[in-house]
């Protein structure tokens, strides 16, 4: 199911007093400066399509250790489904007006390995540290498992198991927990903190190409802190509830709201890969 999330509306009020006297009017130009404020006034905003990417595959991925400000490169897999991703946007005629990652390596990388496989290799780089991952705190590359027992029990699970085998999990306090457990060491991030970066940041990249004249953006973050940038947004989850490497999550920013089109979509990869 779709929302549609009014950002922000500025309102201008123009008070124009006519005074007594003898001096004359040039009606010209008053008649002039009304057929321009009324064309500017009428002028339809452009469409924005933001395509909001998780990046590539990482070793610690492969290994299961915790990555959010920490970082790790792309392995030969991860490289492979970013130049697919890249080749299948090609495929489909979608060439981009501006690209943004975060300040991460490999968010970095498979920005370029997309645009390089989509014939955008020119097109500069914006890096963003807002668009960045959640940050773990202590847990920061220590293993999954450590880090999913200790969020469980947070919540009152005797094990992660416990915690997978009670259903959806809840984005919010789980990186709640996290952020909780970290206290002592204050690094973590609490849920809100991330929706509110990553929501702020989208707002400036889609406001900023809706006056450039809108087009198609390419955005590559990371796979939690895409689910809160989108959170109250869209009630669509990716299967499994986690968000695949290279997939794209399609929004859409026309008239001051996001319409969030599809989530963790795998379409362009595998037309890549045809």
């Amino acid at each position: 199911m779709k929302k549609r999330i009014s950002l922000s509306l500025v309102l201008v009020s123009l008070l124009a007093f006519a005074g007594c006297g003898t001096s004359t009017t040039d009606t010209s130009s008053t008649a002039a400066s009304t057929v321009e404020s009324s064309v500017v006034a009428t002028e339809e905003p452009q469409e924005v399509v933001l395509y909001v990417t998780r990046h590539g595959k990482t070793m610690f991925n492969t290994v299961h250790r915790a990555q959010g400000w920490s970082d790790t490169p792309l392995t030969d897999a991860g490289v492979e489904v970013a130049e697919q991703l890249g080749a299948g946007l090609k495929a489909e005629g979608i060439e981009f007006v501006s690209a943004y990652s975060s300040d991460a390596g490999r968010a970095r990388e498979t920005a370029r390995l997309v645009l390089e496989n989509n014939g955008q290799e020119d097109l500069v780089l914006n890096e963003s540290s807002d668009l960045r991952e959640v940050c773990f705190g202590v847990y920061e590359g220590d293993t999954d498992e450590n880090m999913w027992n200790a969020i469980a029990k947070e919540m009152g699970y005797e094990s992660q198991t416990a915690l997978f085998e009670a259903g959806a999990i809840d984005l919010e306090k789980v990186v709640d927990a996290v952020d909780v457990i970290d206290s002592e060491a204050g690094m973590a991030e609490d849920f809100a903190t991330v929706k509110n970066r990553m929501q702020t940041e989208l707002k400036a990249i889609a406001e900023d190409t809706e006056k450039a004249g809108g087009g198609n953006v390419l955005v590559v973050a990371h796979g939690m802190s895409i689910m809160a940038m989108i959170s109250d947004m869209t009630d669509e989850v990716p299967e499994g509830g986690q968000l695949p490497n290279a997939s794209v999550t399609k929004i859409v920013y026309k008239d001051g709201n996001f319409t969030v089109e599809s989530v963790g979509s795998l379409e362009y990869v595998e037309k890549g890969a045809e």
